[in-house]
């Protein structure tokens, strides 16, 4: 017995003893901190060897980027603490009424992620000078701080980014500092290492969870559910540094607490920047309203959300001049993160208690009492289901509870699709209810919302992102409380049998569930034709845009049945079949109205003066919801390539001279000489009001005319305005994700599968007159088609009457306009459908 406790006690010894020599970042990575950027897997290799030399930390692999880097995240706290600290997440969950029970521990959770953005990079390297601190066993402050919560780091959310950047800089920066703005490392080219691998803003994806490293990150966080949620960044190199308090405007749902505990935050980190002689702000530039942030988010989710912004970016590198003269430095800009992440440490811990205390009072409060207009939300059953599947896999990710809706009449509400309120429906056992009487109650008012308050027009994103709008789906909001009659069963999926060969199989073209069938047979050599118009076969109707999978032309398929049958079950399709091509009603199978659809071969434009973020939406909408094969071109080396290769080009948002004149002028050949183009929102631009195309923004040079002299009118009377008021007049031209209703042309392949609905959120203030020659597949009929969302008084009242989508013939080519994005950061779902329609119907 003696022996075995003297083994311990030397186990232990051993333990401690090294601990106490616990390598610093510069003894372990071989440089100071600053002197060049740390590539990630020396990242983990620095969290690996101090977690082994700590008993206290808990390192987990929670995911794996796209380039396969893993995804890490480690968990500290007192040797107490970590000894119960399943207890104590799981007692957080039961504060926030997502388990059952009782808590009996008190400690509340501190999250920290760095780098979501890949090229703000001083994230990661302060996040290793953070977790050495609180890891230091010889750190008497940290070890105390950690008496009175866990702290959970992320050090790197954005890895594949991140590592985009910093090798590109260690290649390019010189030995001796080089501040000087215009050398090469000061000027990241094209995409930039901000965004991730499908080039999409992580910052703006905690919601949506679109990309995988959100997906990862997001079930863990609903696992931890933090009392605190900081978020760094960087800004630019004239910026000196943020903290909260945010600014306006505020979401109406963030309580009395959250808004003090942003202010307790940045008093107590102002004192320390005070103490180092550094310039700061509050209050300014960051509001909390989007909900897919890194700090709204979390808000929306019980927590004290913080975005934390550090002068710099990737523009700074080691070092830079900025306007004045100053040098910023990577040491500086890990000084200001790093006092940052000590100071909410520090807080968490004074104020350890009350956090706990609130955050169980925030659950409490709004499950029972709901603070927005409207209590309940109602998703028709009678919506496409496939659509309706997507919803409810998102409600699903996020903890958002539903149920049956049940049959009940007289109902009033507001309804979302002709955005009136008073509305009179009913409910039946087929329809969803998701009301706000839920521990997620926040989180699903504001998603659901119809039209967000708006305290401050001036914001840092968009203003409206209703799910009904954005899956297109039909569904009204209730201001009265509406109770689930019983849990909500998905419509079981009954398999497609392989049996006797019909005539055909016909398929449903609804949504991207749909697009992802046909890409998976034309990816199998399947021919594939669909209807020009409705139709009534063996006393069944079809609308246009039904997919025919016919035995004719087909012959040469190997298993025919048992491969249509086996890709519609995969995608949960269920197939209709008909013994006949004779049709009661319509156009027979053989006719010319029949068309086929031929596997088209599709490429997409990057590169310099590309929106790399529409580029990525479209890249990643190819490769993960339709598995189709893309090829990437570089706008640079488009009058070199051979584009006969390709059926269908796709120009995402362009800025600036993304084509040069002989690059346009050979792309306008292509088309003409058969070619589909693609053009979606600033690359529109490119064709409008030029001679020899139909795209025209006003239908009349009386009508220009008007316009010019109403805006310097308009102009005249803003002159006495005062100077401060400059910003506000300046985004009263613009739009900030306004929603429109857009009447679609069914009997057009653009408009096919869309019910003749279509909702549109416009980020841009482009408008246009309606096509004269040319094909308005998608319109704005009337001033009364906006829905919500800002946009500002000096174009709200010309939106109406306008083309939003349409198509023009170019020889024996087309160019499909996409006036406004229509897969928006990969979350509008109900765009896929339409700009499937661009891809793989129209022209054929």
């Amino acid at each position: 017995m003696k022996k075995s406790i003297l083994s311990l006690t030397f186990v232990f010894t051993l333990v401690w003893a090294a601990m106490a020599q616990l390598k610093t970042p510069e003894q372990f990575l071989g440089y100071k901190p600053g002197d060049r950027f740390t590539p990630h897997h020396r990242m983990v290799d620095y969290f690996e060897y101090v977690a082994s030399q700590n008993p206290n930390i808990k390192l987990i692999q929670y995911g794996e980027t796209n380039e396969k880097r893993p995804l890490i995240m480690a968990i500290l706290s007192s040797p107490e603490n970590m000894a119960r600290l399943e207890q104590i997440r799981t007692d957080n969950l039961k504060r926030a009424g997502l388990m059952e029970g009782a808590p009996s521990t008190e400690i509340p959770i501190n999250w920290m992620s760095f780098n979501v953005h890949g090229n703000e990079s001083v994230g990661m390297e302060a996040a290793i000078s953070t977790f050495y601190t609180l890891a230091d066993p010889k750190n008497p402050k940290s070890q105390e701080w950690l008496k009175n919560q866990v702290i959970i780091l992320d050090p790197c959310i954005n890895p594949d980014g991140r590592d985009r950047y910093a090798m590109w800089y260690n290649q390019k920066m010189n030995t001796r500092l080089q501040p000087d703005p215009q050398s090469m490392e000061h000027n990241e080219p094209w995409p930039g290492g901000r965004a991730n691998h499908y080039l999409f803003d992580l910052n703006r994806d905690w919601a949506w969870q679109v990309q995988v490293e959100s997906q990862q990150r997001l079930k863990m966080y609903q696992q931890w559910m933090p009392q605190l949620h900081l978020d760094f960044h960087e800004q630019g190199i004239d910026q000196p540094f943020y903290m909260a308090p945010a600014a306006e405007p505020l979401h109406e749902q963030l309580t009395p607490f959250q808004h003090e505990f942003q202010d307790i935050f940045g008093r107590n980190t102002a004192k320390y920047f005070d103490q180092m002689g550094r310039f700061y702000f509050t209050k300014e530039r960051f509001d909390l309203l989007y909900p897919s942030y890194g700090d709204t988010y979390p808000m929306y989710n019980g927590a004290i959300g913080m975005t934390i912004e550090q002068g710099g970016s990737g523009r700074a590198g080691i070092g830079v001049y900025n306007s004045i003269g100053d040098t910023v430095t990577l040491s500086g800009r890990i000084a200001g993160h790093y006092t940052a992440a000590m100071s909410a440490a520090e807080v968490t811990s004074q104020n350890a208690k009350r956090l706990v205390t609130e955050f169980a009072n925030y659950f409490k409060n709004n499950s029972t009492n709901p603070k927005g207009k409207y209590k309940s939300f109602i998703i028709k059953g009678e919506n496409n289901p496939a659509q309706v599947t997507k919803l409810l896999e998102l409600l699903d990710k996020n903890g958002i509870r539903y149920g049956k809706a049940g049959a009940k009449a007289g109902l009033k509400g507001f309804e979302y699709q002709s955005g009136k309120s008073g509305v009179i429906f009913s409910t039946s056992d087929k329809d969803i209810v998701i009301n706000a009487y839920q521990p997620k109650s926040v989180l699903a008012q504001v998603l659901f919302e119809p039209n967000p308050t708006l305290n401050d027009s001036i914001t840092y994103d968009i203003t409206s992102w209703a799910m009904p709008y954005a899956y297109g789906l039909k569904a009204y909001a209730l201001e009265t409380r509406l109770d689930a009659s019983g849990a909500y069963e998905k419509p079981a999926f009954s398999a497609n049998v392989a049996s006797s060969t019909p005539v055909a199989y016909l398929a449903p073209w609804q949504g991207t569930r749909d697009a992802a069938f046909l890409s998976a047979l034309l990816n199998q050599k399947i021919r594939v034709r669909y209807a020009e118009y409705p139709f009534v076969v063996e006393g069944k109707s079809y609308p246009a845009g039904t997919l025919m999978i016919t035995k004719g032309g087909n012959e040469y398929v190997a298993d025919f049945d048992k491969k249509v049958t086996e890709t519609a079950n995969r995608f949960g399709v269920t197939l209709a079949t008909t013994q006949t091509g004779y049709v009661d009603k319509g156009k027979d199978f053989g006719s010319p109205n029949i068309r086929v659809i031929k596997a088209p071969k599709v490429a997409l434009v990057g590169g310099n003066g590309t929106s790399s973020l529409n580029y990525g939406e479209v890249w990643h909408f190819f490769e993960k919801d339709l598995d189709y094969p893309l090829t990437n071109l570089d706008a640079a080396s488009m009058g070199s390539y051979d584009l006969s290769k390709y059926d269908v080009i796709i120009l995402p948002s362009v800025f600036g001279a993304a084509l040069n004149g002989g690059a346009q002028t050979k792309l306008t050949d292509w088309v003409k000489a058969g070619g589909r183009l693609i053009a979606i929102d600033a690359s529109v631009n490119l064709f409008a009001n030029k001679e020899g195309f139909k795209l025209k923004t006003f239908d009349t040079d009386e009508e220009k005319k008007a316009a010019d002299k109403a805006a310097q009118e308009l102009a005249k009377e803003e002159r006495l305005e005062p100077y401060t008021e400059g910003e506000r007049l300046d985004i009263s031209g613009g739009t900030a994700g306004a929603i429109y209703e857009i009447k679609m042309d069914e009997t057009h392949p653009l408009g096919y599968g869309t019910g003749g609905k279509f909702y549109t959120l416009k980020n841009n203030s482009n408008r246009f007159a309606y096509l004269t020659g040319g094909v308005n597949a998608g319109i704005i009929s009337g001033n009364d088609a906006y829905r919500t969302g800002y946009i500002g008084y000096k174009i709200k009242s010309q939106m109406g009457n306008s083309m939003v989508i349409g198509a023009e013939n170019q020889g024996r080519g087309q160019i499909v306009y996409f006036v406004d994005n229509p897969i928006f950061r990969g979350f509008w779902e109900s765009g896929k459908l339409v700009l499937s329609n661009a891809i793989f119907l129209v022209g054929q």
